[in-house]
Protein backbone atom coordinates (compact mmCIF):
# COMPACT_ATOMS: atom_id res chain seq x y z
CA UNK A 1 0.00 0.00 0.00
CA UNK A 2 1.40 3.19 -0.58
CA UNK A 3 2.73 5.34 2.08
CA UNK A 4 0.34 8.18 2.70
CA UNK A 5 1.39 11.77 3.93
CA UNK A 6 -0.13 13.90 6.97
CA UNK A 7 -0.74 16.50 4.45
CA UNK A 8 -1.79 16.18 1.32
CA UNK A 9 -0.80 19.15 -1.08
CA UNK A 10 -3.92 19.84 -2.18
CA UNK A 11 -7.68 19.24 -1.81
CA UNK A 12 -7.54 17.18 -4.91
CA UNK A 13 -4.70 15.07 -3.85
CA UNK A 14 -5.88 14.33 -0.44
CA UNK A 15 -9.07 13.33 -2.36
CA UNK A 16 -7.32 11.20 -4.46
CA UNK A 17 -5.57 9.44 -1.73
CA UNK A 18 -8.57 8.87 0.70
CA UNK A 19 -10.05 6.90 -3.00
CA UNK A 20 -7.25 4.87 -3.44
CA UNK A 21 -7.35 3.93 0.34
CA UNK A 22 -11.34 3.30 -0.03
CA UNK A 23 -10.85 1.18 -2.61
CA UNK A 24 -7.77 -0.80 -1.11
CA UNK A 25 -9.70 -1.05 2.26
CA UNK A 26 -13.21 -2.31 1.18
CA UNK A 27 -11.14 -4.55 -1.31
CA UNK A 28 -9.20 -6.66 1.69
CA UNK A 29 -12.50 -6.44 4.08
CA UNK A 30 -14.39 -8.07 0.85
CA UNK A 31 -11.83 -10.73 0.89
CA UNK A 32 -12.82 -11.99 4.27
CA UNK A 33 -14.18 -15.13 4.77
CA UNK A 34 -16.78 -15.48 7.16
CA UNK A 35 -15.11 -17.64 9.27
CA UNK A 36 -12.50 -14.91 9.84
CA UNK A 37 -15.12 -12.24 10.38
CA UNK A 38 -16.85 -14.06 13.00
CA UNK A 39 -13.70 -14.27 14.99
CA UNK A 40 -11.90 -11.12 14.62
CA UNK A 41 -15.20 -9.69 15.90
CA UNK A 42 -15.41 -12.27 18.76
CA UNK A 43 -11.36 -10.73 20.05
CA UNK A 44 -12.63 -6.98 19.26
CA UNK A 45 -15.47 -7.56 21.50
CA UNK A 46 -13.79 -8.38 24.56
CA UNK A 47 -11.37 -6.03 23.99
CA UNK A 48 -14.59 -3.52 23.88
CA UNK A 49 -16.00 -5.10 26.92
CA UNK A 50 -12.96 -4.22 28.84
CA UNK A 51 -12.68 -0.92 28.47
CA UNK A 52 -13.34 1.16 31.69
CA UNK A 53 -15.75 3.53 29.22
CA UNK A 54 -17.79 0.47 28.61
CA UNK A 55 -18.36 -0.73 32.08
CA UNK A 56 -19.12 2.57 33.40
CA UNK A 57 -21.36 3.33 30.67
CA UNK A 58 -25.20 3.52 30.90
CA UNK A 59 -26.00 4.80 27.16
CA UNK A 60 -24.19 3.07 24.01
CA UNK A 61 -24.54 4.10 20.53
CA UNK A 62 -23.82 1.20 18.45
CA UNK A 63 -24.02 -0.28 14.86
CA UNK A 64 -24.98 -2.67 13.24
CA UNK A 65 -22.02 -4.29 10.41
CA UNK A 66 -22.73 -4.78 6.64
CA UNK A 67 -20.35 -5.95 3.64
CA UNK A 68 -17.81 -7.34 6.50
CA UNK A 69 -17.78 -4.49 9.15
CA UNK A 70 -16.70 -5.58 12.40
CA UNK A 71 -19.53 -6.33 13.63
CA UNK A 72 -20.69 -4.32 16.75
CA UNK A 73 -23.41 -6.94 17.32
CA UNK A 74 -22.12 -9.01 19.73
CA UNK A 75 -21.32 -5.83 22.09
CA UNK A 76 -24.66 -4.42 21.71
CA UNK A 77 -26.09 -7.71 22.70
CA UNK A 78 -24.13 -7.79 26.08
CA UNK A 79 -24.82 -4.26 26.24
CA UNK A 80 -29.00 -5.03 26.56
CA UNK A 81 -27.83 -8.20 28.76
CA UNK A 82 -25.76 -5.51 31.30
CA UNK A 83 -29.16 -3.26 31.21
CA UNK A 84 -27.40 -0.53 29.58
CA UNK A 85 -29.95 1.73 27.24
CA UNK A 86 -28.99 0.98 23.50
CA UNK A 87 -29.19 3.12 20.40
CA UNK A 88 -28.67 2.82 16.68
CA UNK A 89 -28.57 5.41 14.05
CA UNK A 90 -31.01 5.29 11.18
CA UNK A 91 -30.56 7.86 8.12
CA UNK A 92 -32.99 10.60 8.21
CA UNK A 93 -35.54 10.66 5.14
CA UNK A 94 -34.50 13.43 2.61
CA UNK A 95 -31.62 14.50 4.53
CA UNK A 96 -27.94 13.14 3.22
CA UNK A 97 -25.51 12.88 5.74
CA UNK A 98 -27.52 13.23 8.70
CA UNK A 99 -29.13 10.47 11.35
CA UNK A 100 -31.89 9.87 13.96
CA UNK A 101 -30.92 7.96 16.74
CA UNK A 102 -33.56 4.99 17.69
CA UNK A 103 -33.59 3.39 21.50
CA UNK A 104 -33.93 -0.58 20.89
CA UNK A 105 -34.39 -3.33 23.68
CA UNK A 106 -33.68 -6.17 21.43
CA UNK A 107 -31.93 -6.56 18.32
CA UNK A 108 -34.26 -7.96 16.08
CA UNK A 109 -36.17 -4.52 16.22
CA UNK A 110 -33.91 -3.40 13.65
CA UNK A 111 -34.69 -4.11 10.08
CA UNK A 112 -32.69 -3.69 6.61
CA UNK A 113 -32.82 0.07 5.72
CA UNK A 114 -30.83 2.77 4.09
CA UNK A 115 -28.25 0.66 2.07
CA UNK A 116 -29.01 -2.35 3.46
CA UNK A 117 -27.97 -1.54 7.10
CA UNK A 118 -30.41 -2.84 9.69
CA UNK A 119 -31.97 0.77 11.62
CA UNK A 120 -34.48 0.81 14.66
CA UNK A 121 -38.03 1.48 13.36
CA UNK A 122 -38.65 5.66 12.37
CA UNK A 123 -41.53 5.82 14.80
CA UNK A 124 -39.22 4.86 17.95
CA UNK A 125 -36.06 7.51 16.44
CA UNK A 126 -35.50 11.23 17.91
CA UNK A 127 -33.37 13.73 16.95
CA UNK A 128 -29.77 12.83 17.82
CA UNK A 129 -30.04 15.87 20.42
CA UNK A 130 -32.79 13.72 22.15
CA UNK A 131 -29.81 11.61 23.75
CA UNK A 132 -26.59 11.70 26.14
CA UNK A 133 -24.86 8.53 24.94
CA UNK A 134 -21.35 7.81 27.14
CA UNK A 135 -20.10 5.58 24.76
CA UNK A 136 -20.36 5.82 20.76
CA UNK A 137 -18.98 2.33 18.80
CA UNK A 138 -17.87 4.17 14.97
CA UNK A 139 -17.60 1.79 11.82
CA UNK A 140 -15.01 2.76 8.93
CA UNK A 141 -12.86 1.66 6.32
CA UNK A 142 -9.67 2.95 8.14
CA UNK A 143 -8.32 4.61 11.23
CA UNK A 144 -4.81 5.99 12.35
CA UNK A 145 -3.00 6.26 15.36
CA UNK A 146 -4.24 9.96 16.15
CA UNK A 147 -7.33 8.58 15.66
CA UNK A 148 -8.67 9.83 12.41
CA UNK A 149 -11.15 7.93 10.73
CA UNK A 150 -11.98 6.81 6.92
CA UNK A 151 -15.35 6.45 5.66
CA UNK A 152 -17.15 5.94 3.04
CA UNK A 153 -17.84 9.51 2.26
CA UNK A 154 -20.85 9.97 3.27
CA UNK A 155 -20.12 12.52 6.72
CA UNK A 156 -22.82 10.50 8.46
CA UNK A 157 -19.99 10.19 11.47
CA UNK A 158 -18.52 13.37 11.02
CA UNK A 159 -22.09 15.32 11.60
CA UNK A 160 -23.15 13.03 14.16
CA UNK A 161 -19.32 13.36 16.18
CA UNK A 162 -19.66 17.06 15.77
CA UNK A 163 -22.97 17.60 17.66
CA UNK A 164 -22.73 18.87 21.18
CA UNK A 165 -24.67 15.34 22.59
CA UNK A 166 -21.36 13.43 21.41
CA UNK A 167 -18.89 15.29 23.01
CA UNK A 168 -18.89 14.21 26.10
CA UNK A 169 -19.19 10.77 24.83
CA UNK A 170 -15.66 7.99 24.55
CA UNK A 171 -16.01 7.84 20.74
CA UNK A 172 -14.16 3.89 19.67
CA UNK A 173 -13.63 3.14 16.09
CA UNK A 174 -14.12 -0.23 15.00
CA UNK A 175 -11.92 -1.96 12.67
CA UNK A 176 -9.80 -5.19 11.28
CA UNK A 177 -6.11 -4.66 12.49
CA UNK A 178 -5.23 -4.16 9.03
CA UNK A 179 -7.39 -1.17 9.27
CA UNK A 180 -5.34 0.28 11.09
CA UNK A 181 -2.68 2.78 9.51
CA UNK A 182 0.36 5.04 10.47
CA UNK A 183 -1.39 8.12 8.53
CA UNK A 184 -4.41 9.18 7.55
CA UNK A 185 -4.92 12.49 5.43
CA UNK A 186 -7.13 14.50 7.36
CA UNK A 187 -9.75 17.54 6.73
CA UNK A 188 -10.21 20.13 9.50
CA UNK A 189 -13.80 19.20 10.61
CA UNK A 190 -12.44 15.24 11.10
CA UNK A 191 -13.16 14.30 14.68
CA UNK A 192 -10.65 12.04 15.65
CA UNK A 193 -11.95 9.07 17.70
CA UNK A 194 -10.87 8.18 21.67
CA UNK A 195 -10.05 4.63 20.86
CA UNK A 196 -9.50 2.40 17.95
CA UNK A 197 -10.38 -1.14 18.85
CA UNK A 198 -8.87 -3.70 16.40
CA UNK A 199 -9.12 -8.00 16.89
CA UNK A 200 -5.11 -7.73 17.84
CA UNK A 201 -5.22 -3.99 19.84
CA UNK A 202 -6.36 -1.31 22.02
CA UNK A 203 -5.27 1.96 20.87
CA UNK A 204 -5.78 4.65 23.02
CA UNK A 205 -5.64 7.96 21.14
CA UNK A 206 -6.57 10.73 24.11
CA UNK A 207 -3.35 12.73 24.85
Amino acid sequence: MKTLQPDQPTDTGKALAKAELRRDMSARRAALTPQAVAAAGLLATKRVLALPAYVQAREILAYMAVRNELDAGLIASQALADGKRLLLPRCRDGAPGQVDLGCVRCLSEAAPGSYGIPEPPREACLPPEAFSPDLILVPGLAFDRRGNRLGFGGGYYDRLLALPMAQNAFTVGLGYDFQLVALLPADPWDKPVNAVVTDRQTLLTTP
